[in-house]
């Protein structure tokens, strides 16, 4: 009987962490999770109220350490295909910038940026034990995403751009 529960904890695991099966896609599966957070943002207009967003980083922050670590227990560390780190990342990334596509985009681009490249502190907090690891590093890019995206809208209001922003 503890097997089948084993089964039945490590698929349900999978499902969540690779949510649900996108971390399988074969080409760039952690930027497809990224636009799926992106679209879900920007298609379902209850994400764009700053505390259901924080609630969704903040759940799928928990669910990503429980589940990416049973995982990782299971293919061994970081697997590619866990991609709710991205979701997670991707949705702190967007949490309370100004609305419009622009602030959309840049924070997807300075995410992805940050995720591949892993700057200092992105790639530190990535060696954490288990489902931490998996989700720090996309938190900490998250965060430095918004934080980009922030300065460089604050810094456009000073400059007469072409286009409006």
């Amino acid at each position: 009987m503890k097997a089948a529960a084993e089964g039945v904890k490590f698929q349900f695991a999978r499902a969540l962490s690779t949510v649900f099966w996108v971390g399988y896609f074969p080409v760039a599966p952690g930027t497809v999770a990224s636009a799926v957070a992106l679209l879900l943002f920007v298609f379902l207009p209850v994400l764009q109220q700053p505390a259901v967003l924080a609630a969704g980083v903040l759940l799928s922050t928990v669910i990503g350490v429980w589940s990416g670590g049973i995982m990782e227990d299971a293919v061994g560390e970081d697997p590619s295909e866990v991609t709710l780190d991205e979701v997670a990342g991707q949705w702190l990334a967007l949490l309370a910038l100004p609305s419009g596509l622009l602030p959309a985009v840049l924070a997807f681009v300075f995410f992805r940026l940050f995720d591949i490249l892993k700057p200092g502190p992105v790639d530190l907090v990535q060696r954490l034990p288990g489902g931490w690891g998996i989700m720090m590093d996309d938190l900490l890019a998250g965060l430095l995403a918004n934080l980009a995206v922030r300065i460089l809208l604050f810094s456009a209001a000073f400059v007469q751009l072409p286009f409006p922003v």
